[in-house]
């Protein structure tokens, strides 16, 4: 078992907790900047009552009217601040939705050019569609009963319906100082985060261009006012196929029959848990598992069958797993140790392990980290917590990761809630003014970068 601490994660620890307060980044409320704040607090209670209209609305991934009706909600509004809207269909086999992206007009330049605006061009990132089908009894907003009446629950609200609102007032807040219309913001809402259309190279095809465009992406998942993710993991797939020799199993372990498959897979797996165990934002999980002489896998529905007798040696096993890794370095290393254990094989055994790209890693870089610093000054100015790094180990992957590589990026920008992903799913109504009052400064002095 290993205990390494790669050194770019040292580094990240040591980078990242240097949230000092008057950072270079800091500087004065400007008077526009504070006519913002006031246009945020003026429309907080008309953000909240947009955020139950769209948490209404069910947006189940495979629910594509539904995704289409919240995308043409957020498409109205941000059509009333002077942005172009865009629908981004997928092909028909996809089984997809599709995605919103609205653009300032300081991104629209003569014949598809770059624009006249100034500052930084900003890509903004959300996600239409929850984890909600439409036959789920969790589809309302509701106020929880009891107590100050500042929480809500709903399907979406906090992952997250309630960043994509973030997006849109913080940029309302924008266009009420004229400070919008010359900007270079491009916003982009997937319909299909929660699952992913394959191949993800097509259904991620658009945002990765538009990443490489951009200076910086933010993203508006779930956050805290003390808190930002410069750095998450990311995900891939594994799959292993055991053979063992079919045979009775009263000759289990003699030289013409050898261990067999369950044996072997055993093996392999037992190896990855100490060989690879410990290493610092790495994991890997063996999440299904099948093993007999007749043996079925179904890796998209994660199901299978088997067959097996205890006087016969097992034939096949099947795996399906799940790795997740902070760097594509740290990825392929231990994807390569993975197949050195796997071709070690026992006594007339063989195996098979395939890899397959899903999200990649975000890694904490120094553009990551200077956003972090021009968000740790808006903190300061507004009088917030100082805020802190999140731990990249306690989030999963997401949409931001697709355009890190290419462009700074910083996500958790969003209102605080818990419980995604559960019938329990709640945002605090608290937070929303503040997180939006953050985003729109954090937005406005990067235009003006």
């Amino acid at each position: 078992m290993t205990t390494a601490r790669p050194i770019f994660v040292t580094a990240f620890i040591l980078l990242a907790a240097a949230a000092l307060p008057g950072s270079a980044w800091a500087e004065d409320i400007s008077a526009n900047e504070e006519a913002i704040i006031r246009n945020v607090d003026e429309t907080t209670e008309a953000q909240i009552a947009f955020i139950e209209r769209v948490v209404n609305i069910n947006s189940g991934t495979m629910n594509l009217a539904g995704v289409r009706a919240v995308g043409d909600a957020f498409a109205a509004g941000f059509r009333a601040l002077g942005m172009t809207t865009e629908w981004l269909d997928m092909p028909q086999e996809m089984n997809r939705a599709g995605h919103l992206v609205a653009r300032t007009r300081g991104t629209r330049g003569e014949e598809g050019g770059q624009g006249g605006g100034s500052g930084k061009r900003l890509l903004l990132l959300g996600h239409l569609d929850t984890v909600f089908p439409k036959d789920s009894p969790f589809q309302k907003f509701e106020r929880a009963a009891g107590g100050d009446g500042n929480t809500a629950t709903g399907p979406g609200v906090e992952d997250m319906k309630a960043g994509n609102a973030t997006i849109l007032y913080a940029l309302r807040a924008l266009h009420a100082v004229g400070a919008l219309e010359s900007s270079r913001i491009t916003v982009m809402l997937t319909g299909d985060e929660e699952l992913a259309g394959a191949p993800l190279s097509l259904s991620r095809q658009a945002m990765i261009a538009l990443g490489k465009e951009a200076d910086a992406a933010l993203s508006f998942e779930s956050g805290t006012i003390d808190t930002a993710v410069v750095a998450r993991r990311g995900s891939s797939n594994w799959q292993l196929y055991v053979k063992g020799k079919r045979a009775h199993s009263s000759g289990i372990f003699n030289e013409d029959n050898g261990a067999g498959a369950v044996f072997e897979a055993a093996r392999i797996l037992n190896a990855f848990y100490e060989e690879l165990r410990g290493e610092e934002y790495l994991t890997f999980n063996p999440g299904v598992i099948a093993g007999g002489t007749e043996v079925t896998l179904d890796i998209e529905a994660s199901s299978g069958t088997a067959f097996g007798k205890t006087n016969v040696i097992a034939q096949d096993v099947m795996i399906s797993g799940g790795l997740r890794f902070l760097t594509q370095e740290q990825l392929e290393r231990a994807r390569g140790k993975m197949r050195e254990i796997v071709a070690r094989s026992l006594p007339h055994t063989s195996a098979r392990i395939d890899f397959q790209d899903r999200y990649p890693g975000m890694a904490p870089t120094a553009g990551n980290l200077a956003l972090f610093e021009v968000l740790k000054g808006v903190n300061a100015d507004l009088d917030m917590p100082v805020p802190t790094a999140w731990d990249p180990g306690k989030r999963g992957a997401g949409d931001i990761s697709f355009v890190a590589p290419f462009v700074a990026s910083i996500d958790g920008l969003g209102p605080t809630g818990e419980g995604g992903h559960t019938p329990g799913e709640s945002l605090d109504l608290t937070s929303v003014a503040p997180m939006t009052k953050r985003a729109a400064l954090l937005i406005y002095r990067l235009t003006r970068e």
